[in-house]
């Protein structure tokens, strides 16, 4: 197991006599998908208390275009989806889960419906469309390309009545709190209140992806990490923290923030052309564009590269204009504003960081190796994705993993008598501290999503790894040492680690596997892969 020292346990110092106490029964980290499902599967006899680093409708969730893959069709089955799911997972997927997790996603689909989520229809059926690695259309969806905003409204509506849960928004999570080797429930802060302890008899991490530190990337702003680095902190193990998919098209115009064009735009039949117009995906891949992510990622890559040209371009022009308009609304229009129009111009698009497969360890029921700490969702490693996730798995995965933390986390507390003690923590830092510089975070942050994207990207070699880890150990010498006041010095110090150990576990894989690519290493190691663990010495 590989071993990465933190700097230090907490980020900020404390003393417990100054600083306000809230005690609830079960305390949920993340707004997404998975912490609200969470928060739902709760005996609503219990306190709950569901803190969200913004405000509860954004998150990754929310943001997801495609769908969600579940066995739907009669033509259909599950052993179907299991062994897509298996095989884009390229031998670290864990057959057991995903043979729970598939199972369980037609019922998950429907409990959505029933909770409010008005998913599209065709014939009076649920529309079911296909995506890059199924075998079959699966994946259902809503508002077109906007599945995820309506999902999260569906779930977010509901969560607002449900009695006993209160919801924290804006509130960043700065450590989790851990006596005796177990987690008792974390440190919080907003600009109004300040720092706040708040003590659990469980606590449910459900933090999302970190996305945010790459330069290209479809996540939203607060995908930083943070769930990885406080989890290492607190003495979790992480698993495969190499393993960051890139998603193949994300529109591409200079200046602009990116923006993701859905997996479903080639499941509905776009095409990929470069800058000189040719269709070049039939010449990586007999699947063509509606190969795994990791596979057409490359091949655009390899593709800039040939043509040195820093995008290539999404063809939509051939399909039914009545198809563009019912299944893209949201993609038509963020092309109008950049004057881009789906009937008669190509898109622009370029992979980037998309989702984080590596995460904390947690088994079927959504346990990590700390005793009272549950993990659901992207900040997790789970065994369903292996090395390389499916289109549309990720909401499925959040939702599963969110009713087990819930109900087990549920049943965990109810057993625990109240206790409205604080207990006597201390934070681990020196009296004196070093100068405040006056760090210039976001040139610091923007250097940092620089080299990732350069030496971690999604082609690798140790050259460049060893390259990013000493650079990445500089900046977190000089960051780390410091005592910052403010999310965004928070952020950078969570970045900071969670490269680290991105780094640190992408030389030790000294192959290619799913997402991670060695040039050095270019084949997969014969036989059963074998996971990278990580934990803090």
């Amino acid at each position: 197991m590989l071993q990465i020292a933190p700097r230090r346990r907490y980020l900020v110092r404390f003393d417990p006599k100054r600083i306000p106490h809230m005690f609830a029964d079960v305390l949920i980290l993340g707004s997404g998908i998975a912490g609200v499902r969470a928060a739902l599967a709760v005996d609503p006899k219990l306190r709950v208390v569901v803190v969200s680093k913004d405000r509860a409708d954004l998150s990754n969730s929310a943001w997801a275009q495609g769908g969600i893959a579940g066995v739907l069709d009669p033509g259909d089955d599950i052993r179907n989806h299991a062994a897509d799911t298996i095989t884009a997972g390229a031998g670290l997927c864990d057959p057991d889960v995903v043979e729970a997790v598939v199972a369980a996603a037609p019922e998950l689909i429907r409990e959505l419906e029933s909770f409010g989520a008005l998913f599209d229809q065709e014939n009076g059926r649920l529309a079911l469309t296909m995506e890059g690695g199924h075998s079959h259309a699966r994946v259902a969806h809503a508002l077109g390309d906007a599945t995820g905003k309506e999902v999260m409204r569906a779930l977010i509506d509901r969560i607002r009545g449900t009695r006993g849960v209160e919801v924290w928004e804006k509130t960043f999570t700065i450590d989790l709190l851990t006596h005796e080797g177990a987690c008792r429930g974390a440190l919080v802060w907003n600009e109004e209140h300040g720092k706040t302890f708040v003590w659990a008899k469980q606590t449910i991490l459900c933090t999302g992806g970190a996305g945010r530190l790459y330069r290209e990337t479809t996540n939203p702003s607060i995908a930083t990490g943070d769930g990885h680095a406080v989890a290492y902190r607190a003495g979790a193990q992480l698993r495969d923290m190499e393993l960051m998919q890139f998603h193949p098209t994300v529109l591409y115009i200079a200046g602009s923030s990116r923006h993701l064009i859905t997996e479903a735009a080639r499941g509905e039949g776009g095409y990929l052309v470069d800058a000189n117009a040719y269709r070049f995906m039939g010449d990586y891949d007999a699947r063509w564009e509606l190969a795994p992510r990791d596979i057409v990622s490359r091949a655009i890559t390899s593709q800039m590269d040939k043509t040195r040209h820093p995008c290539v371009y999404l063809d939509l022009r051939h399909l039914p204009q009545e198809l563009i308009r019912e299944r893209f609304p949201h993609i038509g229009q963020l092309c109008r504003e950049f004057g881009l129009d789906l009937k008669r111009d190509l898109i622009p698009v370029r992979p980037g960081a998309h989702y984080m497969i590596g995460g904390v360890t947690v088994d079927l029921e959504g346990r990590t190796t700390v005793p009272g700490l549950w993990a659901a969702g992207e900040a997790t490693s789970s065994g369903l994705h292996g090395a390389n996730r499916l289109a549309s798995n990720s909401l499925l995965e959040g939702l599963f993993y969110g009713l087990h933390c819930g109900r087990g986390a549920s049943a965990a507390a109810a057993k625990i008598p109240d206790s409205f003690t604080a207990l006597p923590l201390q934070s681990d830092w020196a009296s004196e501290l070093p100068n405040d510089d006056e760090l210039n975070l976001e040139d610091l942050r923007n250097a940092l999503t620089s080299l990732m994207g350069r030496n971690v990207g999604i082609r690798r070699n140790a050259e460049d790894l060893k390259q990013a880890a000493s650079q990445v150990e500089f900046w977190d010498r000089y960051v780390s040492a410091r005592e910052l006041r403010t999310v965004e010095g928070w952020e950078l110090q969570n970045m900071l680690l969670t490269a680290r150990l991105m780094i640190g576990s992408a030389i030790a894989r000294e192959e290619s596997r799913g997402v991670h690519f060695r040039d050095d290493f270019p084949h997969t190691t014969p036989g059963q892969g074998k996971h990278v663990a990580i934990q803090a010495p």
